[in-house]
């Protein structure tokens, strides 16, 4: 990407905050950084408050190592750069990256994509379909921020990445003549303002189900950051195409009620339910994909993927619903581009070394996310074999909402028939707290310690414990971590891989070649330990 100057009293003026710019002069600023360690000689630094952390007590560190400006809540007088008095920070950070970058938003058709199950999956067939439609487009995910042929890593445990961060690759999919992204937001992205700056055309929201009122205190405030990307759709600038300003919703969902009376701009739903805008008809779904004709009142078109479960048929409809009614895009194209996706990694991918049961890796890590893809997995082997069973290896991450603990061990209490409570980004809680309240929900279920459900700590032992259970016909489903490539213990991210530790296992238990289960602080414990 082309080195950018940019005359700091440019940026501040353009910004629609309040800000008082104090400090001798002006300077060309070459940069945003919002952590004083990453700072290079001519950035701004932008003071932010954190969770434990605040920004300000690191300006010195900020100005020693290059930054040739600072902004900040506090009103500091003293400094020998350029200082920016701001309301809010973290607020200000996305309009201050947008306005360095000279609003790559404004010049590109954005899709957002928001909700609690199935964000990635619905923006990887959105970037799909554009494609198959001749459309330049990239796409920011969970997994990777895809630029024309480049795809870049976003980051260990990162939807939404930081709002400069984010700036800087629509910027660079600019420069690259790029006319479309989709991209993946998540509430948090939304509360923190990291993408308010990004000029959305076209809203997506696939469902929004218990999650994260660890951060939003309540239901009602996780739905409301959610549906901030439709209220963004009113102020997006005017573009010289058009804009949409179309929210799509999701007619099956408990959200959809309030949503309806929420949005203020043009809406269309989609859904199962026969009153939806776009909505599937003759579903078949298999172990290999699923087939059904997306229906609206000006089109009919068969759809076949390669994804497996009902849920995914819903987000094949919503991916329709945002290209085709949004966009103009031919319904023909649209089904080109779901049946170009092969998969998204970590999502319900299979793992195959040759051994004679199933073995999945899912990132199923909410209560919802969990009970579609057990339903799903049913469904994929009961037709196969009578006996066969399903196995579950999960965890629930600490520091987080401590209720979803317990309602992922009941779901799993339900619809497994064996269950594996283990580890997943424990961060600074006490991992046998954690499994303790999984435990109690697994119990209040019906599940036996022991016989139906088992603590094991260490999650690569969990997976092998597991994977010695399976039966010929049986499927171990590992959920939580899918793509991800850490996991967090106290504040260290150790590097970690779901599929690398299923595959390490198998290895093992087939006795052949494969690579080596990733180590974790766990595992130094003796195993006898963690099989009660």
């Amino acid at each position: 990407m082309n080195a950018r100057s940019v005359s700091l009293r440019t940026i501040v003026g353009q910004i629609p905050l309040q800000a008082t710019m104090t400090g001798q002069g002006d300077v060309s600023v070459t940069g945003i950084a919002l952590d004083s360690r990453q700072v290079k000689p001519g950035d701004l630094f932008v003071a932010v408050r954190g969770e434990t952390l605040d920004g300000h007590a690191f300006i010195p560190q900020a100005i020693a190592n290059g930054a040739i400006a600072v902004a900040g809540e506090q009103a500091i007088s003293d400094l020998p750069v350029p200082y920016v008095q701001l309301e809010h920070s973290r607020q200000a950070v996305t309009w201050l990256a947008a306005a360095f970058y000279d609003w790559p938003g404004r010049r590109l058709t954005v899709l957002g994509v928001t909700g609690t199950d199935g964000k990635t999956t619905t923006t990887s067939l959105i970037h799909r379909i554009l494609l198959a439609a001749g459309k330049h487009a990239g796409m920011i995910s969970t997994v990777s921020a895809v630029v024309g042929d480049d795809v870049l890593d976003t980051g260990f445990h990162v939807t939404t990445p930081d709002a400069h961060d984010l700036q800087r690759y629509l910027a660079r999919m600019v420069e690259a003549r790029l006319t479309h992204v989709v991209l993946e937001t998540t509430s948090h992205g939304w509360a923190q303002h990291r993408t308010d700056a990004c000029e959305f055309d076209i809203g997506v929201v696939t469902n929004i189900t218990h999650e994260h009122l660890d951060q939003h205190g309540t239901y009602e405030n996780y739905r409301g950051a959610k549906a901030r990307l439709f209220s963004s759709l009113e102020t997006t600038a005017a573009k010289p195409w058009g804009n949409p300003r179309l929210a799509i919703i999701n007619r099956d969902d408990a959200s959809y009620e309030f949503l309806e009376h929420f949005i203020r701009v043009r809406q269309l739903s989609y859904g199962l339910n026969g009153n939806a805008d776009v909505r599937a008809e003759s579903i078949q779904l298999s172990a290999s994909g699923m087939s059904f004709e997306a229906v609206s009142d000006d089109f009919r078109v068969a759809i076949r993927s390669r994804l497996v479960g009902r849920y995914n048929v819903s987000n094949c409809l919503a991916a329709v619903a945002a290209c085709v009614r949004g966009l103009g895009i031919e319904p023909a194209d649209a089904a080109q581009g779901i049946a170009a996706l092969e998969g998204v990694p970590g999502r319900m991918e299979r793992i195959e070394m040759g051994q004679d049961f199933a073995a999945i890796v899912d990132f199923a890590h909410t209560p919802n996310a969990l009970k579609v893809t057990l339903e799903t997995a049913r469904a994929l082997v009961s037709p196969q074999k009578n006996a066969a069973r399903i196995i579950a290896v999960f965890g629930s991450a600490g520091m987080r909402d401590r209720a979803k603990r317990r309602m992922m061990a009941e779901v799993s209490a339900q619809l497994a028939d064996l269950t594996v409570l283990t580890a997943e980004d424990p961060r600074s809680e006490s991992l046998d707290g954690i499994l303790e309240d999984m435990a109690r929900g697994a119990v209040a279920r019906g599940g036996r310690e022991g016989e139906s459900f088992w603590r094991v700590p260490d999650r690569g032992e969990a997976i092998r414990f597991a994977l010695r259970l399976a039966r010929p016909g049986d499927m171990v489903i590992v959920c939580g971590k899918g793509h991800e490539q850490s996991m967090c213990f106290g504040d260290t991210e150790y590097a970690w891989d779901d599929r690398v530790a299923v595959r390490g296992a198998l290895a093992e238990l087939l006795g052949k070649d494969g690579p080596s289960i990733p180590y974790l602080p766990t595992g130094d414990q003796p195993e006898a330990e963690w099989l009660r």
